[in-house]
């Protein structure tokens, strides 16, 4: 069985094997109170950025964690940078979105005021959404084991996002809006060519954008395809907003090499 993740509130640049690392703050509480884990256990401790340190609990000092690290790794940025562009959606169907997604491996999450969401952020609420999305975020990596932990952006209003979808693919990235209509399917999109890790080349992104429950409407479809973005189809089955984007990753996912 894997070892549990934990992310670091500190920088792990200068910590290597050998060294003893303590595991502190929420984190550290959570490993040693609620996990209750104890001498001889192994943890990994990521930063976020593609660091892991594997370590060997030593001691537990009530909220404190003592690990001596046995290996450091550095995971490769991606070569891609694959984006859900997720719409705000009742019922917690958003948080289950971006939970799946992000366990799957999406890199970045983009919050969407759509036309047709019920759901709006304003004001204190915008920001206190924000951060629940971001601790959903957080608990995903460490469901699924990640040493990336995905940056979940400023919610954007559509007009916003056909800007920045213009800019993606001015840049050479790509934007697949996906649509039940949409005469292409998604196996059929092109990509972005992934760069080699290490190679200092940028990136491209590729933003995959669904809809709220009430679907896209006609003229947010007709401003995003004026931007360059795509049009495209799962398949032959309508899925739930909550559905469509992990599934969407996933397949993409496989596209781009990244499980293999």
């Amino acid at each position: 069985m894997s070892a549990p993740v934990f992310v670091a509130a500190d920088d792990l640049h200068e910590v290597g094997p050998g060294d003893v690392y303590v595991l502190g703050g929420d984190e550290g509480r959570h490993a040693g109170v609620v996990q209750r884990r104890g001498p001889g256990e192994t943890l990994d401790v990521v930063d976020g950025a593609g660091t892991r340190l594997r370590g060997v609990v030593t001691a537990v000092e009530r909220e404190v964690v003592h690990l001596r690290i046995e290996a450091r790794d550095e995971e490769p940025s991606p070569g891609v940078v694959l984006t859900l562009v997720q719409a705000l959606a009742k019922g917690d169907r958003d948080h289950l979105a971006v939970e799946a997604a992000v366990e799957v491996g999406v890199d970045a999450v983009v919050p969407w005021q759509a036309d047709r969401s019920v759901v709006v952020w304003r004001g204190a609420r915008a920001a206190r959404s924000r951060a629940k999305w971001e601790s959903t975020v957080r608990s995903a990596v460490k469901q699924a084991r990640r040493a990336w932990l995905p940056l979940v952006a400023a919610h954007l209003t559509s007009r916003q996002l056909a800007a920045l979808t213009r800019d993606v693919v001015g840049a050479g990235g790509a934007v697949v809006v996906l649509h039940e209509e949409a005469t292409t399917a998604l196996a059929d999109v092109t990509l972005p060519a992934p760069v080699e890790p290490g190679s200092g080349v940028v990136p491209a992104e590729l933003l995959v954008v669904v809809g709220p429950e009430g679907g896209i409407g006609g003229d947010e479809l007709a401003s995003f395809t004026a931007a360059g973005a795509v049009a495209a189809r799962l398949g032959p089955h309508v899925l739930r907003t909550s559905t469509a984007g992990p599934v969407a990753v996933a397949l993409l996912s496989e596209r781009l090499g990244r499980w293999r």
